[in-house]
């Protein structure tokens, strides 16, 4: 073991020196040829000509040699970024207890492949859990801190019978994550998440609890609209929590209809002109779509708004409710009031 473990930093070695050699070996011929070659001692039009030759093949040869070396390199922060984006936004399988799932994420920089923005759903004995959150910032510390969030969320729904409880999981989490980062290079005093966390039950009953993110879209048929009007809690991280943490209910989800989540950067998108992207009239007949298509669909169109060019990371989360219908399940009630948590919400 200990002679493997020996012969990778060897390897290391080795490659460096090789990719160190050969320009030193180009320009140790280039300055070799000018100090002892006749012809270069010549100033003459022939003999300068082959002397701006010889400088001219040494020059494209390490810029070859460099451009070589990039690309290389590039390939390999790839693959690690690719690696890392597999682990902490792990592709989700396309049915979870009845509900046909798709989510992506669309990174406002081309060279990025992951960022601050977290999904996850996970099939529990309290029904299907949903999060999806934003971290403020980009970077490295994002990434840290959206991976602390998603390990302690993956652990607590199977744990926590209350929404509430897996919040304050996620919250003491957090807390411990920005405690030992300060701790370490005192870049975390301003960090905060936005959460929405949600469940969905057998009979498709919803719940959810919101801490400064923007909530789902319902689509039903082709009506499209806001799951709850309900005042957001603060964002994870600046503020306690607070006592009660009791989910908010929001009606159900009826076999056949969407629950859209996302992050704000679908909504701030903004064309040349200033105008936001409306991401309610993207999803306007969506209905019937397929939730991988919707994901196609709005990205499309969210790409065609911003010119390609978006200024934000945005992430979707789509769920389609594909059980069989309850023989049970009743009228949807009455309709949803712009009343503050922890009041009760339901949607026509």
């Amino acid at each position: 073991m200990m002679s493997i473990k020996a012969a990778v930093p060897r390897a290391g070695s080795l490659r460096r020196v090789l990719s160190m050699g050969l320009p030193t070996m180009w320009g140790a011929v280039a300055i070799t040829y000018k100090l002892t070659c006749p012809l270069a001692q010549q100033n003459g039009l022939g003999a300068r000509v082959a002397t701006s030759a010889v400088f001219f093949a040494v020059g494209t040869g390490l810029i070859v040699h460099v451009r070589r070396a990039l690309l290389r390199e590039l390939r390999q922060a790839r693959q690690v970024a690719g690696a890392a984006q597999s682990v902490l936004l792990r592709p989700l399988p396309p049915r979870i207890d009845g509900l046909t799932v798709a989510a992506a994420q669309l990174s406002a920089d081309r060279g990025a492949t992951i960022g601050g923005d977290l999904y996850e759903a996970v099939a529990t004995d309290y029904g299907v859990r949903v999060v999806m959150g934003d971290v403020r910032g980009h970077g490295l510390a994002a990434i840290g801190t959206a991976a602390a969030v998603l390990g302690s969320f993956r652990e607590a729904v199977h744990d926590e019978p209350e929404l509430g409880g897996v919040l304050r999981r996620l919250d003491r989490a957090l807390a411990r994550h920005l405690r030992e980062r300060a701790e370490r290079d005192g870049t975390a005093a301003e960090e905060f998440v936005t959460v929405l966390l949600m469940e969905i039950s057998g009979d498709g009953e919803l719940r959810a609890l919101n801490c400064g993110h923007p909530w789902p879209y319902l689509v039903s048929g082709t009506v499209v609209e806001p799951l709850s009007c309900a005042d957001p809690l603060p964002p994870l991280g600046p503020f306690p929590l607070p006592a009660d943490l009791s989910g908010l209910q929001c009606g159900h989800l009826l076999p056949g209809e969407t629950l859209v989540l996302h992050t704000d950067g679908a909504e701030d998108a903004r064309d040349t002109g200033g105008r936001f992207f409306s991401l309610r009239k993207a999803l306007s007949g969506a209905g019937e779509t397929l939730p991988q298509a919707v994901l196609g669909r709005v990205f499309t169109a969210l790409l065609h708004h911003t010119g390609g060019a978006p200024k934000d990371d945005v992430a979707l989360l789509v769920l389609r409710n594909d059980r069989q219908p309850q023989p049970s399940q009743g009228a949807r009630g009455t309709a949803r009031p712009a009343t503050k948590h922890p009041q009760p919400t339901t949607h026509l």
